[in-house]
């Protein structure tokens, strides 16, 4: 009996054919080739926000290959270098480009510093919120009745509540509960959690609506039949479908989270002084505003007005490009 496999007819291509892969490269190929980014080289303002954000996250965590001085090592500050203008004015000194603060504190050292901690703060508290938000979300639409009522009435509650009092009530209580000498060390996860608290409600609802919706598909019910374990159905098979307005959620949030802890920072009970993010700094020179050292808070304003803008910008074009409405 002859081979099957030696019956099938042969496809000659030809030599300057190119064939998909599955590989890295075929990926990239791929990409590159998508609506997605079609959208974006076509899209100058979320090209310019990319670009802006891409050179402030860069900057902000290869900073200490490059800046003058460690802002937060209380040894390399000097109060002989305090109140130094920018370098362009007339008393201006290297290599205090920006200028110093009343400490000392090399501004452009304490800027970058400052943007590393407020992109680490938000991105962990968008990404601790958003696996919250993904379960909770889950389990309300998947199982709806009282797991749905229960959830979604706490839900309710926190949004009826101002995200900034929220977020004000858990950073003061965790940080009376804290030991004295935890309190500073810990005061970057307490952010994150007071964050957190207040944002995963907006991914949970988004989700339990997809999920309330997919649960009733025919490759669902099929899946139940089948005896397929309710972890798997929710994780991966709804998931997958309701992942879309999911990451534009995801990428606006970031920059509310941003501004949440500027904020935080800038009424006192966020990051300390002696480990300054942009909201502590602005807080810091805002108490100099009108005694002539302008430079210590106009720029930490105007670092965190680019990362919040870029931020909002890349959402927006990332809400369009995915929107099937828009295309």
């Amino acid at each position: 009996m002859p081979d099957p496999r030696q019956t099938q007819p042969q496809i000659d291509l030809p030599a300057d054919a190119i064939v998909p892969s599955d590989g890295p490269d075929g990926r990239v190929a791929r990409w590159l080739k998508s609506d997605l980014w079609f959208s974006f080289t076509h899209k100058p303002s979320a090209i310019i926000a990319a670009v802006v954000l891409l050179v402030i996250a860069v900057a902000s965590f290869t900073a200490p290959l490059y800046v003058p001085q460690n802002p937060y090592d209380p040894a390399q500050l000097d109060l002989l270098n305090a109140e130094i203008p920018p370098i362009w004015t007339a008393d201006g000194q290297w290599p205090f480009i920006l200028g110093t603060d009343m400490q000392g504190r090399d501004m452009l050292s304490a800027i970058l510093y400052g943007s590393r901690i407020s992109i680490v703060i938000g991105v962990a508290a968008v990404a601790l919120s958003l696996a919250i938000g993904l379960v909770l979300g889950l389990l309300a639409g998947y199982f709806g009745g009282v797991t749905d009522m229960v959830l979604m009435r706490l839900g309710d509650i926190l949004l009826s509540i101002p995200t900034i009092l929220i977020a004000i009530l858990v950073s003061a209580v965790a940080r009376q509960a804290l030991p004295q000498n935890l309190r500073e060390i810990g005061a970057a996860g307490v952010l994150v959690l007071a964050i957190t608290l207040s944002a995963w409600v907006q991914y949970a609802r988004t989700v339990r609506a997809q999920a309330a919706v997919e649960r009733r598909r025919e490759y669902v019910q099929a899946a139940r039949l089948l005896k397929v374990p309710a972890r798997r159905i929710m994780f991966r098979h709804i998931l997958p479908n309701t992942l879309t307005p999911i990451f534009v959620a995801a990428t606006l949030n970031f920059g509310m989270a941003i501004l949440t802890e500027a904020t935080l920072s800038f009424l006192g009970i966020g990051m300390p002084p002696s480990q300054p993010s942009l909201g502590t700094l602005i807080r810091l020179g805002n108490e100099y505003l009108f005694s002539g050292v302008w430079w210590v808070v106009l720029f930490p304003v105007i670092q965190l007005s680019l990362l919040v803008v870029s931020v909002n910008l890349l959402g927006d074009w990332l809400r369009d490009a995915l929107n099937p409405k828009l295309r």
